[in-house]
C-alpha cells in the first residue's frame, strides 16, 4: 500500500501538470478592417467635412458557438456590411443621433440609439452574452 508522503507527492505533481495545462490568455491583437468587398456602403467609411469619426468592433471571442458567426450591421434602417470576430469599421457621419443596428441569423435587429458628436467618443462594442445573444454598447476609448 502506498505510503501518504507518495500519494501527496503524486497529487501535487498532478496539480502542477493540470495548471500547466491551463488555458493561456491570448495578447491582444489588433482589430482588422472589413474588407471593402463586404462594405455594402462604401461612401460611409470615406472621411469627409463635417463629418465624425464612428468605430464599430466586433470584440473577439473563444466561444465556437458564436465565432464564426456574421453579425450583419445597420445603420439608420439600412444594412452596410457584416463583421466577423475581431473586425471593425470605422463610418463618417453627420453629427446627430443615429441608429446602430446588429443582428444574426438567429437573432433580430438590436438597435443602439447613438449620439455622434466630436466632443465625445463615437465607438461601439458588439458582443455575445452567455446565452449567445448579440448585443451593442457604446464604449468609452
Amino acid at each position: 500500500m502506498p505510503s501518504r508522503a507518495l500519494i501527496a507527492g503524486l497529487a501535487a505533481a498532478a496539480a502542477l501538470l493540470v495548471g500547466a495545462c491551463a488555458e493561456e490568455q491570448p495578447q491582444p491583437q489588433p482589430f482588422k478592417p472589413v474588407p471593402a468587398e463586404r462594405l455594402l456602403a462604401p461612401g460611409l467609411t470615406q472621411p469627409g467635412e463635417g463629418l465624425v469619426a464612428v468605430d464599430v468592433r466586433r470584440e473577439r471571442t473563444r466561444n465556437v458557438i458564436v465565432k464564426f458567426r456574421d453579425a450583419p450591421v445597420y445603420l439608420d434602417g439600412e444594412r452596410v456590411t457584416d463583421l466577423m470576430d475581431g473586425e471593425h469599421v470605422t463610418f463618417y457621419l453627420k453629427p446627430g443621433v443615429h441608429r446602430i443596428g446588429v443582428s444574426t441569423q438567429f437573432d433580430p435587429v438590436v438597435e443602439l440609439r447613438f449620439l455622434v458628436d466630436p466632443r465625445y467618443t463615437n465607438r461601439a462594442s458588439v458582443t455575445f452574452d452567455k446565452d449567445h445573444r448579440i448585443g451593442i454598447r457604446r464604449v468609452a476609448q
